[in-house]
């Protein structure tokens, strides 16, 4: 990849956005550090807050996400526990450009995941970054934000 280059991301129904991903093995492989600099560029680009890389065409399990000015890049991430109290807001994705949802979501979850010198990291997430985490580690298992979507929600 090209410094200069974007990224495309993939819209859908593109079935590529359905593949579930592999975990990262070798922090050692530079272009793992060019797939997240492109992969953040990207989402700069296309004005999003979070990406996951099955959207730029990658099967690994990665995603980035910008929340209060601060950039994560978790490789490898796993949910551990959810809280039981959820709620509903709207949520967009960059494969579904300009459409809207009401997504119901736990409010606060607690992930494991990695950094990209593999250093094991834990966050606990509230409010717009746990909604977040959870969209980008739905795409990372090949479920997408309309899968989310209540049956009586989906024809508005």
């Amino acid at each position: 990849m090209d410094n200069n280059e974007t990224l495309n991301i993939i819209k859908y129904p593109d079935g590529f956005l359905r593949n579930k991903t592999h975990a990262v093995k070798d922090f050692s492989d530079p272009k793992l550090e060019l797939l997240i600099k492109g992969m953040v560029k990207a989402m700069e680009v296309n004005k999003g807050i979070g990406l996951a890389a099955p959207q730029v065409g990658s099967s690994l399990k990665i995603f980035i996400c910008r929340v209060d000015n601060e950039l994560y890049a978790l490789i490898n991430p796993e949910i551990k526990s959810f809280s039981k109290k959820k709620e509903f807001y709207e949520e967009g994705c960059l494969s579904f450009p300009g459409k809207y949802f009401q997504i119901e979501r736990p409010i606060k979850v607690k992930v494991k995941a990695y950094d990209l010198k593999g250093k094991k990291i834990r966050i606990k997430a509230d409010g717009l970054l746990a909604r977040v985490i959870q969209h980008e580690i739905d795409h990372l298992d090949g479920v997408l934000i309309i899968d989310r979507v209540k049956s009586d929600k989906k024809d508005k």
